[in-house]
């Protein structure tokens, strides 16, 4: 645990000034095959639901798609899809559109128990911080953390009026300056601890489940962290281990170097901007944001999570330290507790 890992991964915000290092331009040809797919899908009455790579075809796409996959698993761990004009389609064709291109990079995974496939993210007033309450429906800031699937994708059909900016951070870069500075905490960090699954977990499960910040499997690393949900756990559930003392220094030393300028980068979102993060190897934070009047210009964003068929494995084996019903929902997703799928979430969000 005391090697650094040399991987592409491993970053600092200094070198990502250079906006080429995260960004992918779309060009008229990429825009133009995007709007044919879109009009076949309306033109033959195809819903949302109903959507394929191959009712959605994007031949003239595949370096985007190429891209996207590579820069996630052997690049950076991101990239930003910049250039689709938002604010020239109706909000349904952007989810079309959204989904449609999703198809092409993976399979999308439930976010909540119930089987939320393209989420809504967008302040419903919800608080991240009680015991079920999720950062993607509030505009209160959220810390670095990362989502419950290997790549977590926003799509932006409408930035806030001001703030929302989002911040990213490798947490490989963490991990490997630990192991520079205090391998100590880098022990402890690939030690379980409790998490709680916020209410999501599925029929039968315990509300909770035990998993390391870090882990490596077959030579790749792979980070979780979400704080709130340790916390969550704690104050929940009096039965499990109390957090040691090293334990709370480790997390918090995450934290703090998380928050550092040295660490992570921000950017602001432009409508029509596509973000897809690695979260094996990034986390993400959101700082809070003013909302316009308007309905109709009130942020608003699209997200999926996806399994992506390039993404590393994760022990799954009879000694697993992912101990759940089913080490899969670690990447994903939250499992449906009814069997089926939503992918127009706005009214669900609110039961």
């Amino acid at each position: 645990m005391r090697e650094v890992i040399d991987d592409p991964a491993d970053w600092r915000a200094e070198d990502m000034i250079d906006q080429s290092e995260w960004v992918f331009p779309l060009s008229s040809r990429h825009i133009a095959q995007i709007d044919k797919a879109l009009k076949a899908v309306n033109q033959a009455g195809i819903g949302i639901d109903q959507i394929t790579k191959e009712n959605f075809p994007l031949e003239n796409c595949a370096d985007l798609i190429d891209a996207i996959h590579h820069r996630m698993e052997e690049g950076r761990g991101l990239v930003v899809v910049r250039g689709f004009p938002a604010l020239e389609y109706e909000k349904q064709d952007l989810r079309l559109i959204y989904w449609g291109l999703g198809k092409h990079i993976g399979t999308a995974v439930s976010q909540s128990s119930k089987g939320d496939l393209l989420g809504d993210v967008r302040d419903f007033g919800q608080n991240p911080y009680t015991s079920k309450g999720r950062g993607y429906m509030s505009r209160i800031g959220l810390g670095f953390h990362t989502d419950t699937a290997d790549v977590v994708a926003l799509m932006v059909l409408r930035p806030a009026k001001s703030g929302g900016l989002s911040m990213i951070c490798s947490s490989l870069a963490i991990r490997n300056e630990l192991a520079r500075t205090r391998p100590d905490l880098l022990e402890v960090l690939y030690e379980p601890l409790y998490w709680s699954w916020k209410g999501q977990q599925g029929e039968g499960e315990l509300p909770y489940y035990r998993a390391p910040v870090f882990s490596e499997h077959n030579g790749k690393f792979s980070c979780r962290h979400v704080i709130t949900h340790v916390i969550a756990a704690q104050e929940d559930f009096p039965n499990i281990p109390r957090l040691t003392k090293i334990q709370k220094e480790a997390l918090a030393t995450v934290d703090k170097m998380a928050e550092s300028p040295e660490f992570h980068f921000s950017m602001m979102f432009e409508p029509g901007d596509m973000q897809f993060l690695n979260n094996h190897v990034t986390m993400h934070a959101r700082t809070e944001f003013e909302d316009f009047e308007e309905e109709d210009r009130k942020r608003h964003l699209l997200r999926m999570w996806l399994s992506v068929p390039n993404s590393r494995e994760l022990d799954r084996g009879p000694d697993a330290i992912y101990e759940t019903s089913d080490a899969g929902s670690i990447r994903g997703g939250f499992p449906s507790r009814t069997g089926k799928y939503s992918y127009e979430t706005l009214s669900n969000a609110l039961d």
